[in-house]
């Protein structure tokens, strides 16, 4: 068994308040865990209205494509244009 967890910090430069933010982070995780067979939720920078984070993770049999899931889903989070990702951060388990 594959486990994949990966970290992301957004930077959500429009938001001026931690009500804008909740609003954009819920629309991408809600958007995320739609298209792609992921779980996500927001682990980390509650506070900050203009910075979010992030946690996806992903289980299966196979390395490659657990790391693939994780990297459309950056790429599909990055494409959403509603956040710039200013850091990722990615493991994978084998068990």
């Amino acid at each position: 068994m594959v486990i994949g967890a990966l970290r992301i910090t957004l930077l959500i430069p429009e938001c001026h308040s931690l009500k804008d933010k909740r609003r954009v982070v819920k629309q991408l995780i809600e958007r995320t865990r739609n298209r792609f067979s992921v779980a996500i939720a927001e682990t980390g920078l509650l506070d900050d209205h203009s910075r979010a984070e992030v946690g996806l993770a992903a289980v299966g049999n196979d390395r490659r494509v657990i790391n693939s899931v994780l990297d459309k889903a950056t790429g599909y989070i990055d494409s959403l244009g509603t956040a710039l990702i200013v850091d990722r951060e990615l493991e994978l388990l084998n068990i």
